[in-house]
């Protein structure tokens, strides 16, 4: 079987809707391959000729979440804008959408051990979305002369991390999108040795 990695991922998939819906009513613990099945509309055999056990569904299931994400941010940043409002607008939009995601939420407080390893010691399938997506916006600005030219594969995966740790110990408190901005502005955007606005580089 090949690796999550090397499958595309399906934006409309009968599968992952029927595991999305289950998940959602039962928990990813006590739902079962019949039931994923079932919802799919298709025999049990051929779901595990596609997946050969439940894990590789979450996983498939938490890429394709991902992959939204992504496709949010596409439409959200709008790539004339001034760098920093690109920016401001990546940081708001990732971090309302990691919030409002539904399944991430309903797990995370009633069964945490069925999503955290997919999310920290086998969350490389998915960070790797986030990295592939951020080293292609920070190419972009380099591109455009916003940035001095670097690596930036590491900056990349700095960024996806803290993603990654908003998903694992979420502010009990959003950021107002003041707060928002000042924070990209002071912290993220020297990290990514983004000029001050109003400056040349």
């Amino acid at each position: 079987m090949t690796s999550l990695l090397d499958q595309p991922v399906a934006t409309s998939d009968p599968i992952l809707d029927g595991a999305l819906s289950a998940f959602l009513d039962f928990g990813v613990r006590r739902t079962n391959m019949a039931e994923i099945a079932r919802r799919a509309g298709i025999s049990p055999a051929t779901l595990y000729r596609r997946y050969a056990q439940k894990s590789d569904i979450v996983a498939a299931v938490g890429l394709r979440e991902a992959t939204e994400i992504l496709a949010d941010l596409e439409a959200a940043v709008d790539v004339t804008a001034p760098p920093l409002d690109q920016l401001t607008v990546l940081h708001l939009t990732v971090s309302t959408r990691l919030r409002s995601n539904e399944l991430l939420q309903r797990v995370l407080a009633t069964e945490p051990e069925s999503v955290l390893p997919k999310i920290t010691v086998d969350a490389d399938p998915i960070l790797e979305i986030g990295r592939g997506y951020l080293a292609a916006f920070l190419t972009r600005l380099q591109d455009e002369g916003h940035l001095p030219a670097y690596d930036v594969r590491p900056v990349a995966d700095c960024l996806a991390r803290l993603a990654q740790s908003e998903v694992l110990t979420p502010s009990t408190q959003p950021l107002t999108d003041a707060e928002a901005r000042a924070f990209v502005r002071d912290h993220l955007a020297p990290f990514i040795r983004l000029a001050p606005e109003g400056t040349n580089r």
